[in-house]
């Protein structure tokens, strides 16, 4: 057995393999002895360099919500409406009116453009301010005039405050951070401020989901040392926890111990807010990280002894093949294709549960995409079903109130025509369970209501219709002229003395399609006429739901620059007018004509 060994350790196969065994083993524990020796400063230097990652991707983010809130801030700015609703010298009703609309809707554009944005608002030295919407109330106590960023904002400057309650909206105390600066373009004297409020909990929520271990966590400190956010942040304020971290401790380095050397700070300042991000490590999860690498060192050695020589090549193809496949496929995905075909490895390893679980990822947000059109599509069917409802208990108690009225009048032969006219009107709105209807339906069902109203009121109401029969035809949202006439009966021609009428005219009106319900009944004032839009609780009696109703309905399925407007007088009558779009072939044909009148010409 000695003599065979001897031989082997003589031939040239021997020889290869005894030295190349003498120099891979020589190689991997020198390999070894260094790695243990620099493993405590390479494990540093990597918790270094992927929290410095961490928390830079978080400055990044941080930084793309106060570039956010900067947009915001200049498109508002500019904005003449915003303008003219501050600076305007003409009555605080009449901009409101005027602008505060425009204004508003502005402010929702610019709020729906992200979920971060909690309150946008402007404030004028001359008492004019709008936050949010018109509706919003100033919080009389607030006291925002002696306030840091107001002041600061007053002088040109822009200004980025730490985390903060708000309580310049009443009754609302959220917890924010507040950019603000000043619009200019008032005058000697009058001064204005706009501020937009980012939601303090998005950035809460940044830096709770930064991973730094089982115990690291991350925290944010203002250009004055002062906390913005901390996990332990109501501990600290109550004197049960202490942080030992300054701005002074890192003095220009990336990171520092703690003056017991248990815990690693890592520091990234942006230089857009001027705030300081830190992110803890701590040093005996670290350590647990060295044990781990030198558990992987001897595991190495053996593979390397074994395989390094013959299946480097192989391996790494192997390797990175599957790899370049799975990003030329990330990057169809990064260009919204969620239809991309992800072909999973038949390898067994980490890159195949990789592909599996991008593949299921693409999945679930190929799902979830189709989940939110389907539950959006539902929820405006049931929007416009439940602002329908309203309408046919609300008529049906107005047309049994008229049968109960003659019949106590002893008029039998009208009430047997009313029951039957009624009849006739229920079975059209039941048995059409469609959301549309064409306007020649919608025009026979009023008159339909017309007629049971006249038999009602035979010394007061008459009734016209003028309908161009070209629009007949068009779909329109169902019970949308309805509502109208009974408003135009029951405010109007009701309380008027002598004999009301009532006209329903029709036609083309530039690229609209415009509906008008006209009455010479009271009419309204120019303080009811602002109201008519308000939002107020529906009295039965007196049949309140048509107006907001009808409006809410057009504007929810056309668009919001489609709906109802008013013209009225007080003692001359009201005129209602239906706008609505003009159907495609309509558009067409008048081009066509158009354009035959200019060649005329």
């Amino acid at each position: 057995m000695a003599r065979q060994s001897g031989t082997y350790a003589k031939s040239l196969q021997g020889k290869i393999n005894i030295s190349l065994l003498f120099i891979v083993a020589a190689a991997v524990v020198s390999f070894m002895v260094i790695s243990i020796k620099q493993s405590r400063t390479a494990v540093r230097n990597t918790a270094i360099e992927y929290t410095s990652q961490l928390i830079e991707m978080m400055n990044e983010s941080i930084d793309s919500y106060i570039a956010n809130m900067e947009s915001i801030a200049q498109i508002v700015v500019e904005n003449s409406d915003v303008k003219s609703y501050l600076f305007s010298e003409a009555g605080d009703e009449e901009i409101k009116e005027e602008y505060g609309g425009r204004v508003a809707e502005l402010f929702q554009t610019l709020s729906n453009t992200g979920n971060d944005i909690c309150n946008i608002g402007i404030i004028c030295s001359n008492g004019r301010y709008l936050i949010n919407n018109t509706s919003t109330m100033l919080n009389p106590y607030a006291g925002y005039e002696d306030t840091e960023w107001y002041q600061r904002a007053l002088s040109g400057e822009e200004v980025i405050t730490s985390s903060h309650v708000q309580n310049i909206v009443n009754n609302e105390f959220p917890w924010v951070v507040t950019l603000s600066r000043e619009i200019p373009g008032g005058g000697a004297g009058v001064d204005a401020v706009l501020f937009v409020d980012l939601n303090f909990g998005s950035i809460s929520r940044l830096c709770e989901k930064t991973n730094l271990g089982t115990k690291g966590y991350v925290f944010v400190m203002d250009e004055g040392g002062n906390l913005i956010y901390h996990p332990r942040q109501r501990l600290i304020y109550s004197g049960l926890w202490e942080e030992e971290f300054t701005p002074d401790m890192a003095q220009g380095e990336e990171a520092v111990f703690s003056a017991d050397g248990q815990k690693l700070y890592t520091v990234s300042r942006s230089e857009v807010t001027g705030w300081t991000m830190v992110g803890v490590t701590y040093l005996d999860e670290m350590m647990a990280r060295t044990n781990r690498l030198r558990n992987l060192f001897y595991l190495m050695a053996v593979v390397l002894v074994g395989v390094a020589l013959t299946l480097s090549v192989f391996l790494t193809d192997m390797i990175t093949k599957p790899l370049r496949k799975l990003r030329e496929t990330m990057k169809a995905v990064e260009r919204g294709n969620f239809d991309v075909e992800v072909e999973e490895p038949d390898t067994g390893d980490e890159i195949s549960d990789l592909f599996r679980s991008f593949r299921n990822m693409i999945l679930k947000i190929r799902e979830l995409v189709e989940q939110n059109t389907a539950e959006q599509r539902e929820k405006r069917k049931s929007e416009l079903n439940a602002l329908q409802a309203q309408i046919n208990p609300h008529f049906l108690y107005n047309t049994l109130d008229s049968i109960i009225w003659m019949a106590e009048g002893g008029n039998r032969k009208n009430v047997v025509l009313m029951t039957s006219a009624l009849a006739k009107l229920l079975r059209k709105s039941i048995s059409n369970k469609n959301e549309m209807v064409t306007l020649e339906e919608e025009i026979e069902y009023t008159r339909s209501y017309l007629i049971i109203q006249k038999m009602r009121y035979v010394d007061k109401l008459e009734y016209e219709i003028d309908v161009e029969p070209a629009i007949l035809q068009m779909e329109v949202v169902k019970l949308i002229v309805q509502p109208l006439v009974e408003n135009a009966i029951y405010h109007g021609i009701k309380y008027k003395e002598g004999k009301g009428l009532v006209r329903i005219e029709g036609g083309f009106w530039e690229d609209q399609v415009v509906l008008r319900i006209i009455d010479n009944g009271i009419g309204m004032t120019k303080e009811q006429l602002a109201h008519v839009f308000d939002e107020r609780e529906t009295d039965t009696r007196k049949n309140g739901v048509g107006v907001l109703n009808v409006h809410r309905r057009i504007r929810l399925y056309y668009g919001g620059e489609y709906g109802l407007s008013f013209e009225s007088r007080a003692e001359e009558g009201t005129t209602v007018s239906i706008h609505l779009p003009l159907p495609e072939i309509e558009r067409e044909w008048i081009r066509r004509k158009e354009g035959a009148g200019r060649e005329t010409l």
